[in-house]
């Protein structure tokens, strides 16, 4: 039984430390804008990768590194609306 609390309290602990890692209340949406921002800053951070999607969509690096830094700002559109219960 002690196992099974330490591991819990390593996930909270991650958790509040990392903000893409989730918790409970985390959303779908928020959960994929997490990801779709993480993938887009890896993207602009790795000079090769970047290189190559520019060469792939016939683009320049700073125009690829300028619609990759718009697209984080709503990855996957504008939230939905919460309902209240």
């Amino acid at each position: 039984m002690g196992d099974r609390y330490n591991i819990h309290s390593q996930l909270e602990h991650l958790q509040s430390k990392y903000i893409g890692t989730g918790h409970a209340d985390t959303s779908r949406h928020e959960w994929l804008s997490n990801q779709h921002r993480d993938s887009f800053a890896s993207y602009v951070g790795h000079f090769d990768l970047l290189n190559h999607i520019a060469i792939a969509e016939n683009e320049s690096k700073a125009r690829v590194r300028f619609n990759f830094m718009e697209k984080m700002l709503q990855p996957c559109g504008p939230p939905p609306e919460k309902t209240e219960d």
